[in-house]
C-alpha cells in the first residue's frame, strides 16, 4: 500500500458541518500521480516507489529518459514508502481515492519565506521600553550574552534571522471530504505554505492521543478525595526531668 501522494494547495475556506459548526478547510489538489520508478530494499535499500506529479511539455534529456518508461514527463518527483509488501509497477496511476473521509494524514509543505525577519515578528519578542529615552530600542533583542561567564553567545539563541522557507509537517490532519473526478481533498485546518505550492499528504502513522474524559456520576464528575494525613497529637511531650 502506498503511504502517500503529491499534491497542490489551492487555497483555504470555510465549511459548515452536521452540527452546524463553521470550520476553516484547506483544499489541496491530490494527483494523479504516477509511479516512474519501483525501489527495492536489495538494490536500493527501501521499499519504495518514486511518484511523479504535474505534467510538463519539456525536460531536459537527462529527465527524459529516467522518465522514457512512463510515457509522461513530470515536473515534480518524490519517493514513497510501501507497506504490507505490496507492488506497483511503472506507469500505474495513483490518485485522491486512495484516502477517504475520517482519515487522519500527515501533511509536509514549504512554510512561506519571510525574508530577514526581527525577533518581534521572529520569536514574538515583546520589546523594550517605550520611554526613559529608549527611542531606538522598541523592536531590539536586548542582551545576548552573560558578560565573562561563559564569554560568548549561546547557541540557538533566539535572534533575528532568515524566517520561512523551511519544510514543516502538521501531522493528524482529519480529511472532511474527497471528490475523485475532480481529484480534491478537504482538510481540516492549515496547511504549509502559500496556494500553489506543492505538499506531500502521508498516512498518519503514529495514533492521535485523545483526552480521556474523567468518570461522572449523576452528570457530575467524580474526583477523589485527597488522602487524609493523621493528625498530630496535640499534647506537648513532657519534659525530661534533671537528674
Amino acid at each position: 500500500m502506498v503511504n502517500g501522494l503529491i499534491g497542490r494547495k489551492l487555497g483555504m475556506t470555510q465549511v459548515f458541518l452536521d452540527d452546524g459548526a463553521v470550520v476553516a478547510v484547506t483544499a489541496v489538489e491530490v494527483g494523479p500521480c504516477y509511479v516512474t520508478q519501483v525501489k527495492t530494499k536489495a538494490k536500493d535499500g527501501c521499499e519504495a516507489v518514486q511518484l511523479g506529479f504535474g505534467e510538463v511539455k519539456k525536460l531536459n534529456k537527462p529527465a527524459r529518459e529516467h522518465l522514457k518508461a512512463t510515457g509522461k514527463l513530470f515536473r515534480y518527483l518524490r519517493d514513497v514508502r510501501l507497506t504490507d509488501g505490496d507492488s506497483l509497477q511503472v506507469g500505474a496511476k495513483l490518485d485522491v481515492s486512495l484516502f477517504k473521509a475520517g482519515d487522519l494524514v500527515d501533511i509536509v509543505g514549504t512554510s512561506k519565506g519571510r525574508g530577514h525577519a526581527g525577533v518581534v515578528k521572529r520569536h514574538h519578542f515583546k520589546g523594550g521600553p517605550h520611554t526613559h529615552g529608549q527611542s531606538d530600542r522598541e523592536r531590539r533583542s536586548g542582551s545576548i550574552g552573560s558578560t565573562t561567564t561563559p564569554g560568548r553567545v549561546i547557541k540557538g539563541m533566539r535572534m533575528a534571522g532568515h524566517m520561512g522557507n523551511a519544510r514543516v509537517t502538521v501531522k493528524h490532519m482529519e480529511v472532511l471530504s474527497v471528490d475523485p473526478a475532480k481529484n480534491l481533498m478537504v482538510l481540516q485546518g492549515a496547511i504549509p505554505g502559500a496556494a500553489d505550492g506543492l505538499v506531500l499528504i502521508n498516512r498518519s502513522t503514529k495514533v492521535k492521543k485523545t483526552r480521556v474524559a474523567p468518570p461522572t456520576k449523576g452528570g457530575k464528575a467524580v474526583t477523589k478525595a485527597p488522602a487524609k494525613t493523621p493528625a498530630k497529637s496535640a499534647a506537648k511531650p513532657e519534659a525530661k526531668k534533671a537528674s
